[in-house]
């Protein structure tokens, strides 16, 4: 239980708030101002309200539906995967992965809390036609612990957690 605490202070508690801070730096320098494009267009800011879920999923369902999906069945799951990873004995390395998860879905579950359903997202990466959606620190903590998750599933994983 020690290791589960203390990757809790170092990842997850330093994720959701890293995700705070750029959110609260993007509504207060991005907000109402033209993309900022760096690295050749490769990289840019620009301010966004998602009020779906990943790529907009979702943002044209009506605000009772969207408050019932996103808000509060997400909700649910994340404080259940919060419970069961709490609960359940796992080695290091999927526990880390789960608190990825897991802050980067709480981070933006706060987000739609406080900004009546709708998540700051605020970064785009772009190469010729080829572009990602916006999306925030919530989002790259989000998709680094589903890389990791396959990670760890793999072969190459299972070597690393048995060693």
């Amino acid at each position: 239980m020690k290791i589960k605490l203390l990757l809790i202070l170092l990842v997850f508690f330093p994720l959701v708030g890293c995700d705070r801070y750029t959110k609260n730096q993007a509504v207060s320098l991005l907000k109402g101002q033209e993309p900022l494009s760096f690295l050749n267009g490769f990289f840019s800011l620009t301010y966004h309200e998602n009020t779906g879920g990943m790529l907009s999923l979702g943002a044209d369902l009506s605000d009772e539906l969207r408050v019932i999906l996103f808000t509060f069945l997400v909700g649910l799951m994340l404080v259940g995967g919060l419970i069961y990873m709490l609960i359940k004995p796992m080695d290091k390395y999927s526990f880390t992965v789960g608190l990825l998860i897991l802050a980067g879905g709480f981070g933006n579950l706060y987000d739609r809390a406080v900004n009546d359903g709708r998540v700051v997202d605020f970064m785009l990466l772009q190469m010729g036609p080829l572009k990602t959606g916006v999306f925030n620190v919530a989002d790259i903590a989000i998709m680094a612990g589903l890389f990791g998750f396959l990670f760890v599933s793999s072969k190459w994983g299972q070597r690393l957690r048995s060693s």
